[in-house]
């Protein structure tokens, strides 16, 4: 993928090479429910992304900061790149095809162990984006992990992940987010199960139809690049995760879709960047 010498985005803030916040009083508990969430195959980002009132807790910051390392400050730059790459895209297209002005988000860069509005998260949790504060949370680390853990190596891919995320911060500019944030509080576990499932593959196909007109503004995909965006969407798929981590797959429990679900929305936004197609939340084909 092509991506040096372009826009860095100046909407972010880089927390990496600090000492990470020293959560005192209730705060760990958060970060142990959503351990035990991720093991029994949920989402803990349904843990994480929920605001939390910690009586007494504290944070503060560790004493002593760090230097990056040269691949540190790569996957730093990429990771800007590719965030002022969506704040063109999404500005031209909520301007041209849904005649509104585009907020961008801010993506936080850290290492390691994070604080935002939705409460603390850690390396082992993944990229997310969280409502509350409109920011895209993001270790760099994932990037490796992503390529040496998933099968799901190269920059088309880890600019996929970031499109995603920034796929879920259009979400709630246009009201999404607080649909199935409505059903998650009013509906049975298996009614916030599929929403959620809804939400996540809608992110897919908005990551596909951001990465489509960046190709179309910019020429930036090079031989292989698709198919590295297309592993990435297939590596994370419920049914992929579950079977590696439990042995078996139970499909009510999904919360992202199945690795052909994630793989067609995806391919349908990269293909047809046609915001109109990507409705998941009133279709019976997910």
């Amino acid at each position: 993928m092509r991506w040096r010498g372009r826009r860095q985005s100046d909407n972010v803030e880089d927390r990496r090479g600090m000492s990470g916040p020293v959560v005192a009083g209730g705060g760990a508990g958060v970060l142990i429910l959503a351990l035990i969430v991720a093991l029994l195959g949920g989402d803990p980002r349904q843990v994480l992304q929920q605001p939390q009132q910690v009586p007494g807790a504290r944070i503060g910051q560790a004493n002593g900061n760090r230097e990056l390392t040269p691949a540190e400050r790569e996957a730093g730059d990429f990771a800007k790149t590719i965030l002022a790459d969506s704040e063109d895209v999404w500005t031209h297209l909520f301007r041209t095809q849904l005649g509104r002005e585009y907020v961008p988000p801010t993506l936080v860069l850290f290492s390691g162990q994070v604080r935002s509005a939705c409460g603390g998260a850690t390396a082992e949790s993944g990229p997310f984006y969280c409502p509350a504060d409109r920011k895209v949370y993001l270790d760099t680390s994932f990037f490796a992990q992503l390529s040496d853990q998933l099968g799901a190596p190269g920059d088309f891919a880890q600019a996929y992940v970031i499109a995603h995320e920034v796929g879920h911060h259009v979400q709630n500019l246009l009201g999404y987010t607080d649909q199935v944030q409505q059903v998650r509080r009013t509906r049975s576990e298996t009614e916030a199960n599929q929403a959620s499932v809804q939400l996540e593959l809608q992110a897919d196909f908005l990551a596909g139809c951001m990465l489509h007109h960046l190709q179309k503004q910019k020429q930036v995909i090079e031989e292989g690049d698709i198919e590295e965006g297309l592993r990435a969407a297939a590596a994370i798929g419920d049914d992929r995760l579950q079977k590696r981590s439990r042995g078996y797959v139970d499909v009510e429990s999904f919360t992202h879709g199945s690795s052909e679900q994630r793989l067609r929305w995806f391919r349908l936004g990269l293909q047809t960047g046609d915001l109109r197609q990507g409705d998941t939340f009133n279709t019976k084909d997910l």
